[in-house]
């Protein structure tokens, strides 16, 4: 059988992981997170499948310094079914941890 016919999928010990460091210093938060969960899913390989984990290794480097927009909401979604108290609606920046490792 021709190589070419045969479909490769990679096994759950797939050691073809990469290590990217990202500088988040004047970055909005949206699209690097889109960019973030591609490499961490492994979207950007030519090997992706989506039931096997092949995704690479991310270290984010002045995640303090990520640019917010301050006058967007947070949607939260707190015990659905009981209507008029399971939405809550707060602030982007109320909704950041205080204390950044």
């Amino acid at each position: 059988m021709n190589s070419l016919n045969k479909t490769f999928l990679p096994t759950k010990n797939y050691k073809n992981r990469n290590w990217y460091l990202i500088d988040c210093n004047g970055q909005t938060l949206g699209r690097l997170a889109t960019i973030i969960a591609g490499l961490l899913k492994g979207k950007y390989k030519s090997q992706y499948h989506p039931s096997i984990d092949t995704g690479d290794y991310i270290i984010l480097v002045n995640a303090d310094s990520i640019i917010l927009n301050e006058k967007s909401k947070h949607y939260l979604v707190y015990n659905p079914g009981r209507p008029g108290h399971s939405l809550k609606i707060r602030n982007v920046v109320d909704c950041l941890p205080k204390l950044t490792i």
